[in-house]
């Protein structure tokens, strides 16, 4: 069962090379647009964008963010932000005490953020864009916080590289579906059998460039460098740790 919208789905990937070409303003307004079509909680729009089109910036956005190439090199670099100021000033008119240190408060704003980013990516790729997400926007928060001048009770989520691919498309296969999908209950029976599939199946798309990795509890194995291997080591040392403050410095207090 299929649909042109599910078929442009099935055609993401993430770019990281593009070309020069200026995305137009009327685009990006465009895009920005259908992002805000995405559902949000209670109507509330807990979100707002930074969109970075000068060089300098966008340099220094880079440094910030992992030294990473495409950040210079794309046109356009977008700054998704959870933002309650403008609930806040609602609450100023209304003469209402707004909770701004509530962990869900911050919760509903960065699910907000992310459908509406994501709404529009799906819109940006429809019109023949592409984009990656930097997830590196939060290596240096506070100096990304000062660069694009965001005010209290603004956060950066994610950052995204948007424009004109300028390489073939490598789409990556996912999880199988029985790894995330459950009917009725949370069933993990046949989690280690799609697990290691998927694993497998990684490791023969080569992006690991066969690298080797001793085999768990068999001394003096080695294995290829696969799926399971990377997401583990992802996961097992602690990663922007300086968040927290930042966060609560917003005036988000996670309480």
């Amino acid at each position: 069962m299929t649909t042109p919208t599910i078929e442009q789905i099935y055609k993401h990937y993430s770019v990281r090379s593009y070309k020069t070409d200026p995305v137009p303003r009327e685009m990006v307004e465009t895009i920005v647009a259908a992002g805000q079509r995405a559902s949000t909680s209670s109507n509330m729009q807990l979100y707002s964008v930074v969109a970075v089109s000068e060089q300098a910036t966008r340099d220094r956005l880079a440094e910030l963010c992992g030294d990473q190439a495409h950040i210079r090199q794309a046109p356009l670099f977008l700054a998704w932000c959870a933002d309650v100021s403008m609930v806040h000033r609602a609450c100023e008119l209304r003469q209402h005490q707004h909770v701004a240190s509530s962990m869900e408060n911050f919760l509903v704003a960065a699910v907000d953020v992310a459908l509406l980013m994501q709404t529009a990516t799906l819109a940006a790729e429809s019109l023949g864009l592409g984009m990656c997400y930097i997830g590196g926007i939060r290596n240096n928060p506070q100096e990304v916080i000062d660069l694009l001048h965001l005010p209290k009770y603004v956060m950066p989520i994610s950052g995204m590289t948007l424009g004109w691919p300028d390489a073939e498309p490598n789409i990556r296969p996912r999880l199988p579906l029985d790894a995330i999908l459950h009917w009725e209950k949370h069933d993990t029976a046949h989690e280690d059998r799609a697990l290691h599939t998927y694993d497998r199946t990684m490791v023969e798309t080569g992006i690991y460039d066969g690298r080797q990795v001793p085999v768990p509890g068999k001394e003096g194995e080695m294995e290829e460098y696969g799926w399971l291997e990377h997401t583990a080591r992802r996961v097992s040392r602690p990663n922007r740790v300086h968040l927290r403050k930042v966060i609560e410095n917003q005036g988000f207090a996670l309480e």
